[in-house]
């Protein structure tokens, strides 16, 4: 796990796709995955996860597009799916803090 990642997440479910999408994000590459971590980026941010910055506020529709170029007859289904693998990520870590 890498130290803009905290360890005690990196079991969670969707761990995997936050971990990919940040290195992508600091690697500068437009991706799926950059663009679900930039949609959630201020949840990431509360949870201890360093996500960059971007300027760019579209993300979600930006997700949609990437996911259409890649297979426009199932970019909505997936588009889903990580927004939902994103979402359960952010509230198992919820759980997962310390009170």
């Amino acid at each position: 796990m890498s130290s803009r990642f905290p360890a005690a997440t990196a079991s969670l479910p969707g761990a995997e796709l936050v971990e990919e999408g940040v290195a992508d994000l600091h690697a500068g590459r437009e991706t799926p995955v950059a663009a679900l971590v930039s949609m959630a980026a201020p949840r990431l941010r509360d949870l201890g996860v360093e996500v960059p910055r971007t300027i760019d506020g579209r993300a979600s529709h930006r997700l949609y597009d990437l996911l259409s170029e890649e297979d426009p007859a199932s970019a909505h289904s997936r588009y889903n799916a990580l927004v939902g693998r994103i979402v359960s990520f952010a509230r198992a870590a919820e759980h997962a803090r310390p009170s």
